[in-house]
């Protein structure tokens, strides 16, 4: 008779493995494989559905809709003021010529086709801005008389070009003598303050005893000025 109080027998590694099949091999059995299978091919194709689609092609990915951006609202820029300028004198095309926007007297000649071999360079200011309604008349070389148009030249003291006859000496504002030849405000003060000084020029050649006017400066605008 085996003594009970002894402890069982260890069990080796494959023992213990074989015991437990023993104790287990009862529960697989057909049917339940066969049900694990089947419930694996269930999952196996509800997958695939989802990721192909019903007719076997890759669902796309879903695409969320880009903002559409607003348009950039329009930049308003005023329109340029047209300006009517008259061009007379020593001109290839005299007449009205219709400028939009800012416009200076070489844009005037070119207009007009250029100035004629006959003009006088030397006392047309180029640079000179126009404005509405203006008369440029471009004198010809020893032209001393300008003539007047009928119904005016516009505003005074707007440069050579625009004026009917010699500026003043003695009444000319700083302005006014700017728009001479080689005139500008430091010499248009000196002037100024020599015209004060001595009460008045007496003569256009009184103009030498400015500092700034030589003789050759004062050939220039000897016959736009007078006293």
């Amino acid at each position: 008779m085996e003594d009970s109080s002894l402890p069982p027998p260890r069990l080796t590694p494959a023992e213990r493995v074989r015991e437990m099949w023993d104790d287990y091999r009862h529960l697989i059995t057909g049917p339940r494989l066969l049900m694990a299978g089947a419930g694996l091919v269930i999952v196996v194709a509800v997958a695939a559905y989802l990721m192909l689609g019903a007719n076997g092609t890759p669902r796309p990915e879903a695409i969320i809709p880009m903002a559409t951006p607003l348009p950039a609202r329009p930049t308003l820029t005023a329109e340029p003021t047209p300006i009517l300028v008259h061009a007379a004198g020593a001109v290839q095309a005299p007449g009205v010529y219709l400028f939009r926007g800012e416009a200076r007297v070489l844009d005037l000649v070119e207009a007009a086709g250029g100035l004629t071999p006959d003009a006088d360079y030397d006392r047309v200011n180029l640079a000179e801005t126009l404005f509405d309604g203006q008369w440029v008349y471009f004198p010809r070389i020893g032209q001393t008389e300008i003539p007047t148009p009928l119904n005016g030249i516009g505003p005074e003291g707007k440069g050579a070009a625009a004026r009917s006859g010699p500026l003043n000496l003695n009444s000319a504002t700083a302005e006014q003598l700017e728009s001479l030849p080689g005139v500008g405000p430091a010499i248009a003060a000196a002037i100024i303050e020599l015209r004060q000084r001595v009460g008045g020029f007496a003569s256009v050649d009184g103009l030498l005893a400015v500092s700034g006017i030589g003789p050759s400066k004062l050939e220039q605008i000897r016959d736009l000025v007078a006293v």
